[in-house]
Formats: structure tokens, C-alpha cells, sequence
């Protein structure tokens, strides 16, 4: 919600005030003396220092924060870490409050809802026919990922969640009197239950932890958020297409993914058994809601023989499944016998319960023989809820059968028995290095010294030749008998749970085309590819992951030489499903900032689809993305729109991460927008499935890659040929100490002890360097680039004015950067300077740093017309506005304490800091609404 005509300031300004007059209340009788006082006056010498910065000032509050009392400074860093928590809750309820008055007083809802975007197309002359072609093409798919970015405990979101329920109530214009001031007593417990609750993890995040987070929005939001999904897409089509809405079927154009138990690359604590644990936890959840649900419908279709008639083939379903339990059902039928709907739904909710029973056994590990009664999958649990809806609608109760039943329906569509489809993830030398030692033993091949083309000739006879290599397993290495056991694992679920249940093997660091038929050949180890009696079969499918600048570049020979493979070929045909081809968006930007990553995956995409046509084969892209501008991020509905022309075609895969998963899923009408918004920006990015789109001008092509190559090598100046600049980074920013945060089982760097900028990952890179305020990652050489293309030339500056006006990837190019260089702020990050160790490298290094911030600002207003950053999103700026005075307290106080940690002797044990710093970077990470 961006437009500045109708963002209702008023309410959120009166939301806040009543949340922040309560946290008072809570700090006068919880806190010690004086701390919400001290909170303020903090903040107005900060703001005070924004105005008039002079040493005065900026020595007044340096001795406010030097004259806190350890206790004091803890609590201190809590309030206002409970401020911002409490700030994010009160501009999503605004959000949210503003929804509904739009969807009250206009029709067309929100700007990006179905209605609005149906609505356009129509108008835009896309008729129901096209618009099926347009649906039956969808598939949008957020992939939750364990990447570890979310600093909030369960306990923390789970309260966060409960304020925002009560806060809500308030909304209600009928909540008078004593009923209002219940529900005031209600948040001012729940808020005092937040202040005494501890945001800072005392234990480390294991896999399993991590299962269990991702697990933690379905029964929280998702589930609901799906179902009311499909029906306002449903409400909405038939608003806006009328009598032509009942020609047009909604086919299932939602799917979630997961990387959480699948993703080993650089974690060596996910193990085969981690895989299949992780996907009996997803059957569990999802079995568990439909249970629920069940036991609903069982409550509410009450209808009675004599005054309705069940279709037959639901009475002889009815009866096949009596008889099916036998006395089961005798015992589950007396209450119900009467009741056609009610006994089936009986009959249904014992099946999923012992089919819930078998998991809960496999989960647990024990010897129990389960329970044969049990729905196999969910083909048979949906077959039957399709029968009582049809049987439903055959006696005139269609308006019954499309409430709850529908909903269940297509949930069951959405989520079958596995939830999400689980992606394994693994790196290329891993595949390469079991293959070698599997044709050593096999064939005693060497074949690390092949050249490529023979390495591709001998893996596609090997394939090709069901039980050619014969070998000891025993005698393979532990590491290519657990990569063996995951393909095993991969092959036994999916007889388990589903064929639905994976989605394809990711091979991050793919530089050759070998390196995906090595996957297959190891699938073919365990039955999962292959061909017998003169078919091909293949029940895997491989997603080449190009991640840096130089992997992007290499794209058109791999793929081109991979699907020249005529093996490769009939694998892909047999396999009935697109190529997936995945783009690395954080180390891409890590490697060579934002401009050549940026551009560099604009023009892979343009390439990778430019393969697909002129091969014949379909292919869906999958966008490696973060939650920050650094690492891809950024609103969803924009970035969709900002793909290349012609390049989506209505599909869509991307990684969802950390605390992007708690904005978007922790409230369930947030999560509603949320994916309202990704879906209808598919939709969008996608109408050149049935109409012709303009295509990007040549001229504008050439001048992106002008100014990409002039910022890659600024980026790369600053970042690898400085000087003292990686010392910089691990001295003035916590990215040692986000390391102790305990927010994710893997580890920060890939090779401990490795202070490269290869070795450090791009979460910590983006995190530290947000916390101390240079998000130079997303912005760094932009305005250096910009500056020089212009330079002399007043013409070039109306070219690119017309691009930010015209082009959708360029105007969201900057407009993330805008919102990146106004999280920024070069006078604190001045205070994180003066701790490196040589102070000459301090003040040269963010001279740079700075200089550069300043020539992104200036540059970028000049293209957008504007006076100021975020001119055209002014409920963002007033967010960061509102922020900005608390966080630079708190900004000065981390780096006091950092400069305490660092002149602390390692070797005295505890150190009284780290505590109170590891507050400072959760409080800070709430304040930026961003960590990695």
C-alpha cells in the first residue's frame, strides 16, 4: 500500500499511541525506576544530534549512555526493542484497517487484489478463454527456507501474534464500555507478558528446530490464508466476468515449498533421516488440520434421510467403507446413523486419524503396524470429499457445498498428505566426488582426470545401461554412501507419502553440464531414473543453481550443452515436468554488487528462456532471493513485474526466508495480502501467455550493461582491492557476534576460521553490515555509475529519467535502493568506524563508504525528479522516519559495547557485554524490519 491519497496516517498514529501509552504503564511498574524515561529522553538527544550534529550533542548523548547502570542498560535495550515490536504491530493493523475501508467504499479493493487486477485485464480485452489459458498456466510457489535470518524466538512471535488479535478487537466500532476496557486489560497483560518474556535464545537452533518453525505459520495462518484465498479469487472472478465467470475453472495455482530439512549444502547437521523426518512433520501438520476440519463439517451437515437424497454413489461409498471397518464402524456409526453426511464424514475422520497414527509411529521410530484402514494418500481423502459434494449439490445444496467443503477441497488440492514440496539442496563436488569413487570401484575409471565432453559421454552410457556399475557399497567413503543414502531416502518417501512430495534436487555451484547428469546417474543408483525394456523413466527433476557473477555467465554452455545430451533429453521428456533453472540472487550481489548482480540476472533470465524456446523445452525460473534489498528482497508484487518481458509465463519458484516469514505469515490476514499480492503479480507478469507485450528497447539493453560493468568495478575496487577493507568489516561490524545469536543450525561462514569475503555467507555480510548501518550491499556503486555514464553528457540524463519513467526493472532498481540508502546512515556509521583497530583505515574506508552513499542519493533524486528519498512511497519513508529516533540510541550503544568486547582479555571467560550486545542486534533487526 503505497499511494500517498489514501494511506491513512491518522489511524496508525492513533494505534501507536495507544500501544506505546501502554508499554509505559508496563515499564513504570515492571521496569526499574525511571527506564521509560530514560527511553525518551534517549530518544529526543538523538533527535536533537539528527538536527543540530555537533560535538555538544553528540556528547550529551554519549554520557547519557556511559552514565547507565549495566542493569539499566539491559532494560533500556529491551523497551526499546518492545517499541519497534510494538510499532510493526501498529502499521500492519493500520494496513490492514485500510483494506477494509477500500474493499467498504470501492469495489475494486485494494490496488493489486483479484478484483482490481481482474478488472484490469478485462478492461485491458482478456476475455474468459483467455483468462483460462492465463490460470491453467499459474503456479505460484513460495519456498520457506531454513537460511537463518529470523532473530525472534516462537515465544516472542507467538506473543507478538496475541497482541495484534487484541488490538484488532479494538477496531470494532460496536466494542464499547466495559467490553472495550476488557479487551484494554487483555493487552496490557499480553504486553506485560511480552516484556518479561525473553527475546534472546538461550540454546542453539538444531534442524529439527528449524522444521518446526516453518511448520509453525500453516495451522497459525496458512491454512485459513489459502482457502480465504481461493474464495475471493472465486467472489471476485464472478464480480467481474459475470455469467462468463462460470466457463472458467480455477485450477490449483498455489503451491508451497520447503528447503528446511532438504537444503545439506553447508550443513553438515542435515542427514538423510533429517530429510524424511522432515517430511513425516509436514504429513503430521497437514493431517492434523484436515482432522479439524473433518470434525467440522461433521458438526455442521446434519442433514437427515427422508429430507434429502444422497446420490447413489455416495450411499455406495457409504456402505464400501462400513464395510471396510467392519466393527470400527459399528462403534463410530451409533450416533450418526441417520445422518448420511455426518456418518461418511465419521467413517473419514477415523481414517485420517489412523493415517495420522502410522506417521506419528514412523516419526517416533516405534514397531507398530498401523492401521490398514488408513487413507493411503490423498487421492482417496479427496475422492471423497468430491463425492459429498457432488452428491450435495445434487439435491439443491450447492450454496452449503461451496463453504467449508470447498475450502477443505482445495486445501486438500494445495497441501495432498505431504504440505509442501520439499527440495533437497546439495553442492556439485559433493555429486562429482561420489560418482569418481563409484566408477573407480565399478569400472576402475579415473574419472576427475575426463575432459568434460567425456565425462558427459560416460555418465550417459551409464545411465543408459540399467546395472552397468556393479561395486561394494562398503567400500565407498561415509560422505558418498550418505549422498547415496539421500537419493534412497528421496525414492522411499516417495512411495510413503507421495510422488508429490519432492520438487526437484538443487545443485548449488553448478559450472557444468556434467554436473547434473552426475545427479542422475547417482538417482539411477537407488531406481529413481533410468529405463527398462527400452523406456526412459525419471521420477527427479534437476534445478542447476547459478549463483555468482561468473556462474551467471556460464549459463548458455551448460544448458546448452546439457540439453544436447540425447540422454539428458529422454530423461527431461520422461520426467513430464519444465526445467528448473535456479538463480542465485545473495552471492551474486555479495560477489559483485547490486548493479552486476542485478542486471547479471535480468539478462540470465532473458537467456534462459531464449534456450528454452529455441530447445523446445518449458522452464520455469527459481529465484534464489532474501528478505533484503542485498540479497534480492524487496515487495514481491513489484519484483514480479520487474522480470524481463515475456519471461515469467505463469510460473513463478522463489525462496522465502527468516523474518520475511514472520511479516508476511505470522497474522493471517496479512498473509491473506501477502500472497494476494505475489499471485496477482504473476498474473500480470504473465499476460504475454495470451497477448503480445512490448519487448525491452535495445538501447536501453546496452546502457544497463554500461552501467553494470562501471559498478561492478567500483563494487569490487571497494571490496577486494582496498586495502584493510575485510579487517573493516570484522572490526566494526557484529558479525562475529550474530554468529552466537543461535538463529539457525548452520554456520556463518562456510570454512571456520576463513575471514575471506568468499567464506563468509551472504546472510551474515547483508546482516552485519544493516546493523551498523551501511547497507552499502544493496546500493554500493550505483551512484559512481551513474555519475560517470552522465558525465558531460545533460542528455544522458534525460535517457535515463525516461528509463526510471518507462521501464519497470529500472525504476524498481532504484526504488530499492531508495528505501536501502534510507536504512543508512553515515553519521552512525562514523561511531562503527573509530573501532577498527588502525584508525587510518577506520576514516578511509567509510570516507568511501560514505562518499558513495552521498553520490546514490544525489544521482538518484536527480533521475527520479525528486527532492527527497521515497518521495513516491511516503507511508515507507514516515515508517523509517518514525523509527530512525529510536534506533540510533541504540545504534551508539552497540557500538559501545562492541568497542568493550573487543578491548576485553577472550581469555577471562564471560564477558559482561555480550549479553546486552546480542539484545542490541535483535533490537535493531526489529527497528530495520530486516536481518539477512
Amino acid at each position: 500500500m503505497t499511494n500517498a491519497q489514501t494511506y491513512d496516517d491518522k489511524a496508525l498514529r492513533s494505534y501507536f499511541r495507544l500501544l506505546k501509552q501502554i508499554l509505559a504503564q508496563v515499564l513504570k511498574t515492571e521496569a526499574g525506576p525511571n527506564i521509560s524515561g530514560m527511553v525518551e529522553q534517549l530518544q529526543r538527544q538523538f533527535a536533537a544530534l539528527q538536527r543540530d550534529n555537533t560535538p555538544s550533542r553528540r556528547r550529551q548523548l554519549s554520557d547519557t549512555l556511559n552514565k547507565l547502570p549495566p542493569e539499566a542498560q539491559t532494560e533500556v535495550i529491551r523497551a526499546f526493542s518492545m517499541f519497534f515490536s510494538l510499532l510493526n504491530i501498529a502499521e500492519e493493523s493500520a494496513n490492514l484497517h485500510q483494506r477494509r475501508r477500500l474493499a467498504e467504499n470501492d469495489k475494486h479493493f485494494w490496488p493489486g487484489s483479484f478484483h482490481d487486477t481482474l478488472l484490469n485485464l478485462r478492461q485491458a480485452g482478456v476475455d474468459a478463454e483467455q483468462l483460462q489459458c492465463l490460470l491453467d498456466n499459474l503456479s505460484y510457489m513460495p519456498v520457506m527456507t531454513a537460511h537463518p535470518t529470523e532473530a525472534k524466538r516462537r515465544a516472542v512471535r507467538g506473543a507478538l501474534r496475541n497482541i495484534f488479535l487484541s488490538h484488532e478487537k479494538l477496531d470494532d466500532p460496536r466494542l464499547k464500555g466495559y467490553f472495550r476496557a476488557e479487551v484494554l486489560e487483555r493487552l496490557h497483560g499480553q504486553i506485560q507478558l511480552l516484556w518479561k518474556t525473553d527475546e534472546v535464545r538461550a540454546r542453539g537452533m538444531g534442524v529439527v528446530d528449524e522444521i518446526d518453525a516453518g511448520l509453525y505459520y500453516f495451522p497459525l495462518s496458512l491454512f485459513e490464508a489459502t482457502a480465504r484465498v481461493y474464495r475471493n479469487f472465486q467472489r471476485a472472478l464472478h464480480d467481474v466476468y459475470g455469467t462468463d465467470a462460470a466457463a472458467v475453472k480455477i485450477p490449483n495455482f498455489l503451491v508451497f515449498g520447503s528447503w528446511i530439512g532438504g537444503d545439506r549444502d553447508g550443513n553438515p547437521n542435515v542427514k538423510p533421516e533429517t530429510t524424511a523426518l522432515a517430511l513425516r512433520m509436514q504429513t503430521r501438520t497437514v493431517l492434523r488440520a484436515y482432522i479439524t476440519r473433518v470434525a467440522a463439517l461433521r458438526e455442521q451437515l446434519s442433514y437427515s434421510y427422508g429430507l434429502c437424497r444422497p446420490t447413489d454413489a455416495f450411499l455406495q461409498s457409504l456402505q464400501h467403507e462400513r464395510e471396510l471397518l467392519g466393527d470400527v464402524a459399528i462403534a463410530l456409526e451409533r450416533s450418526c446413523r441417520q445422518e448420511p453426511y455426518r456418518h461418511k464424514l465419521s467413517l473419514m475422520k477415523y481414517r485420517l486419524e489412523a493415517a495420522l497414527n502410522r506417521v506419528e509411529q514412523r516419526i517416533e521410530q516405534s514397531s507398530g503396524a498401523g492401521d490398514i484402514h488408513a487413507y493411503a494418500g490423498a487421492p482417496q481423502f479427496l475422492a471423497d470429499l468430491h463425492l459429498i459434494r457432488e452428491s450435495l449439490i445434487s439435491h439443491g445444496d450447492q450454496a452449503v457445498a461451496d463453504l467449508e467443503l470447498l475450502d477443505l477441497i482445495r486445501l486438500v488440492e494445495t497441501f495432498g498428505f505431504h504440505l509442501m514440496q520439499l527440495d533437497v539442496r546439495q553442492e556439485s563436488t559433493r555429486h562429482s566426488d561420489a560418482v569418481a569413487e563409484i566408477f573407480a570401484l565399478a569400472l576402475q575409471i579415473d574419472y576427475q582426470a575426463l575432459a568434460e565432453s567425456e565425462r558427459l559421454q560416460l555418465l550417459g552410457e551409464a545411465i543408459s545401461a540399467p546395472g552397468s556399475l556393479s561395486y561394494d557399497n562398503q567400500l565407498l567413503s561415509e560422505a558418498t554412501r550418505e549422498t547415496l543414502e539421500v537419493f534412497q531416502v528421496m525414492a522411499d518417501m516417495r512411495r510413503e507419502i507421495g510422488a508429490d512430495c519432492f520438487s526437484r534436487y538443487v545443485i548449488s555451484m553448478t559450472h557444468s553440464a556434467s554436473h547434473i547428469m552426475e545427479v542422475l546417474l547417482l538417482a539411477a543408483q537407488t531406481g529413481l531414473a533410468g529405463r527398462i525394456g527400452g523406456r526412459w523413466y525419471c521420477h527427479v527433476g534437476v534445478s542447476p543453481l547459478f549463483e555468482t557473477i561468473e556462474d551467471l555467465s556460464h549459463i548458455d554452455t551448460v544448458l546448452r550443452t546439457l540439453l544436447a545430451q540425447p540422454v539428458y533429453r529422454a530423461l527431461q521428456q520422461a520426467y513430464g515436468q519444465r526445467q528448473e533453472v535456479m538463480l542465485g540472487y545473495s552471492d551474486s550481489c555479495k560477489d559483485g554488487g547490486i548493479l552486476a548482480s542485478a542486471w547479471g540476472l535480468y539478462r540470465a533470465q532473458q537467456l534462459v528462456m531464449e534456450i528454452s524456446d529455441s530447445e523446445g523445452i518449458p522452464c520455469r525460473l527459481f529465484h534464489g532471493r532474501g528478505g533484503t534489498v542485498g540479497r534480492g528482497g524487496g515487495p514481491t508484487h513489484q519484483a514480479i513485474l520487474a522480470q524481463p518481458p515475456a519471461t515469467v509465463r505463469g510460473q513463478i519458484k522463489f525462496t522465502e526466508q527468516g523474518e520475511v516469514l514472520f511479516y508476511r505469515y505470522n497474522n493471517m490476514e496479512t498473509a491473506v495480502y501477502e500472497l494476494t499480492m505475489g499471485i496477482t503479480g504473476l498474473m500480470k507478469a504473465s499476460v504475454s501467455l495470451v497477448r503480445p507485450v512490448a519487448t525491452d528497447q535495445p538501447e536501453a539493453l546496452t546502457i544497463m550493461s554500461e552501467l553494470a560493468a562501471i559498478g561492478e568495478r567500483g563494487y569490487r575496487q571497494l571490496t577486494e582491492h582496498t586495502p584493510g577493507f575485510l579487517d573493516y568489516f570484522y572490526e566494526t561490524t557484529p558479525v562475529t557476534e550474530i554468529g552466537q545469536l543461535n538463529i539457525g543450525s548452520r554456520p556463518s561462514h562456510r570454512k571456520k576460521q576463513d575471514r575471506s569475503k568468499k567464506s563468509v555467507r551472504a546472510i551474515a555480510w547483508v546482516f552485519a553490515w544493516a546493523q551498523s548501518r551501511q547497507t552499502f550491499p544493496a546500493w554500493y556503486g550505483i551512484g559512481s555509475s551513474l555519475e560517470n555514464w552522465c558525465a558531460g553528457k545533460p542528455e544522458r540524463l534525460k535517457t535515463l529519467r525516461e528509463l526510471y519513467c518507462t521501464w519497470p526493472f529500472f525504476r524498481n532498481l532504484l526504488s530499492n535502493a531508495q528505501m536501502a540508502l534510507s536504512k543508512s546512515d553515515m553519521d552512525i556509521a562514523r561511531e562503527y568506524a573509530a573501532l577498527c583497530a588502525d584508525p587510518e583505515v577506520g576514516k578511509r574506508i567509510h570516507g568511501l563508504i560514505a562518499a558513495e552513499h552521498r553520490r546514490c542519493v544525489d544521482w538518484i533524486l536527480e533521475i527520479a525528479e525528486s527532492d527527497r528519498l521515497l518521495a513516491d512511497n511516503p507511508e515507507l519513508a514516515a515508517s523509517l522516519n518514525r523509527r530512525n529516533d529510536y534506533l540510533g540510541p541504540l545504534n551508539f550503544l552497540q557500538a559501545d559495547l562492541l568497542r568493550a568486547l573487543r578491548q576485553a582479555d577472550e581469555n577471562d571467560g564471560d564477558i559482561p557485554a555480550m549479553q546486552p550486545l546480542l539484545r542490541t542486534i535483535n533490537a535493531i533487526a526489529a527497528g530495520m524490519r530486516n536481518t539477512g
